[in-house]
């Protein structure tokens, strides 16, 4: 991406707080996800488990703390913004599917290289509960950053480049994810017709 090495070469002078924003405004709006910071950090201190859990409490906490903001600026101005870009009957799928699966939908988002910030905007554009949002989103994300802590932790070098790969190909990993949700949706649904008839 244009200008991220320069973004991140700007925000790495300031440490554990660098990542926290970086964490909380990529949840919001800007596009850089925080692994690319939380990794080599993660690496750099993966001999000491307490920094290694601080740091993952960190990008964790931001991350659903921006969301929250997301879901907030979502249920403000959400349904106008999908109604510019989008149909409306497309604004409405959504909808739904947030009202039949949204805390699933959540975690999965939180926990995919799916973008975290466009399913908090939808949220809060259906109106989806908070509690429930925030929820997803702490297990989501803790699990998504705690999986690499972890891995990190165990396998040093060989995880970090399996991790850097993903997010190297995330768009492709979320196409694959994508896919593979609306194949188990579209089975579910032919499995009980009455349920999409009545949506």
């Amino acid at each position: 991406m244009i200008g991220e090495e320069l973004i991140l070469d700007f925000f790495n002078q300031f440490g554990p707080f660098a990542l926290a924003l970086l964490s909380f405004t990529e949840a919001i709006i800007q596009p850089i996800p925080p692994d690319v910071m939380f990794l080599p950090m993660a690496y750099d201190e993966r001999d000491n488990t307490a920094m290694l859990l601080w740091l993952w409490f960190i990008v964790t906490f931001a991350s659903v703390l921006g969301a929250v903001i997301g879901h907030a600026l979502g249920k403000r101005f959400g349904t106008k913004l999908l109604d510019r870009f989008g149909k409306p009957q497309h604004r409405e799928r959504l909808e739904y599917l947030f009202e039949r699966y949204g805390t699933w939908g959540m975690f999965i988002a939180a926990v995919s290289p799916l973008p975290y910030k466009v399913f908090g905007w939808i949220a809060g554009a259906s109106d989806m509960k908070l509690r429930p949002f925030v929820i997803a989103g702490i297990f989501g994300r803790g699990l998504r950053f705690g999986i690499e802590a972890v891995l990190i932790y165990l396998y040093g070098d060989a995880a970090m480049d399996a991790v850097v790969w993903l997010l190297d190909h995330e768009i492709l990993m979320a196409v694959l994810l994508l896919a593979i949700l609306a194949a188990v949706a579209w089975w579910f649904n032919k499995k009980n017709p009455s349920n999409s008839n009545a949506a």
